[in-house]
């Protein structure tokens, strides 16, 4: 399921080989978000073009609009969507976390109103295993609390210890239904994620990882960061976690980051990624190069001839800033699809590149001059 294939000697970066029922992954690898099923403004055959490996779909949207049944009459999520790669889907945890107006945490699950119509709804570990079930993805994450941050000890050490009382029950509901992948076309047992919590507290993250893996899943995630707590604190998470993991299964850092942000966890052991961060900052404008984020809105483009970047993607690099900046000014959605298919490609460039890296054993040396160049380039 899961093959290390090579270790950087001087950080934990490592390359590996995760084996889904759609197809093999490489690690390390960032995965493109698709929310609602696809990602914003691109065509599948977009995806395919910058070499995407696997892409994350979001179980609580996804539940609510247009809903399991629709999915599975339709031949569950893959057929849908129309994505034959790896698909792997999010608990909904987090999503539930983002409602803290609208919803109440029991022993049971969470009870919240629906945000898009108010009705009363109740996701419970049992339900949210159902709903990726149904829905036929690769890679099905646990249903896990989130805490808030800052939050105080007591809460931590009870919502670590309620995500991993419920990380068993998903266990037990996994061993009762065996859930596969494809939906209406099965081709595989499902894998599922742990959820490592713990927020801000070294002994709890270790708790939490260790009473993950006693239960014996497929791979790991690391939760509960990028919830406003600082950098460092986000950074501290992973290593306080990361040693109680196993090193023959994926660790997977949820909902980040940026690409220097990235390399970091990297260089201490994370294999997989996602982040809304590269189409989301695609949409308003802001494109990623090896100097870093340069914002094509800006008047000092009006005249630039050049495309995004001299690496960016053939399939783009016809446009130049100058009609991008334009395009943008106009509300034409070919700037954003443009944008969008840039940041992406450079997110995978870079997983490639690091991928390189590792395998020549030269990971710390590449993290330093891209961060350096990347950094120098960046404008207050």
């Amino acid at each position: 399921m899961f093959e290390l294939l090579a270790n950087d000697p001087d950080s934990k970066a490592r390359c590996g080989k995760l084996t889904t029922p759609h197809g093999v992954i490489e690690t390390p690898i960032f995965m493109p978000v698709g929310t609602q099923g696809s990602v914003k403004t691109l065509h599948p055959d977009d995806l395919l073009a910058f070499n995407t490996q696997i892409i994350l779909g979001n179980t609580y949207h996804l539940w609510l609009r247009p809903g399991t049944e629709v999915i599975e009459k339709l031949g569950g999520l893959h057929a849908f969507t129309t994505w034959d790669g790896p698909m792997l889907t999010d608990s909904g945890g987090f999503q539930v976390w983002s409602l803290s107006k609208l919803r109440k945490i029991t022993e049971e699950g969470v009870r919240f109103q629906n945000h898009l119509n108010g009705d009363a709804m109740m996701l419970t570990p049992e339900k949210s295993m159902e709903i990726q079930g149904v829905f036929g993805s690769d890679i099905a994450m646990l249903f896990d609390e989130c805490p808030p941050y800052p939050c105080d000890r007591k809460y931590a050490e009870d919502s670590t210890r309620m995500t991993t009382r419920w990380g068993k029950r998903c266990k037990d509901w996994i061993e009762a239904n065996k859930p596969q992948s494809g939906g209406a076309n099965p081709t595989g047992r499902q894998l599922h994620f742990g959820i490592v919590q713990g927020s801000v507290y070294p002994d709890l993250r270790e708790e939490s990882a260790r009473a993950l893996v006693d239960l014996d899943f497929d791979g790991y995630a690391i939760g509960g960061v990028s919830v406003g707590e600082p950098e460092e604190e986000m950074f501290a998470a992973i290593q306080n976690a990361e040693p109680f993991l196993p090193q023959d299964k994926p660790r997977y850092a949820m909902g980040l980051g940026t690409p220097p942000q990235l390399l970091e966890m990297i260089g201490q052991g994370v294999d997989m990624f996602d982040c809304v961060h590269p189409t989301r900052c695609a949409r308003h404008g802001q494109a990623f190069t090896p100097d870093g984020p340069i914002h094509i809105k800006n008047k000092e483009f009006e005249f630039d001839a050049k495309p995004l970047t001299a690496e960016t993607h053939p399939h783009v690099a016809r446009f130049s800033r100058a009609f991008l900046r334009h395009s943008f000014k106009a509300g034409e959605i070919i700037a954003q699809r443009v944008l969008s298919f840039h940041n992406l490609d450079f997110y995978l460039k870079l997983m490639e590149h690091a991928r390189a890296a590792i395998r020549e054993g030269r990971f710390c040396e590449f993290q330093n001059e891209f961060v350096a160049r990347y950094n120098a380039g960046r404008k207050p």
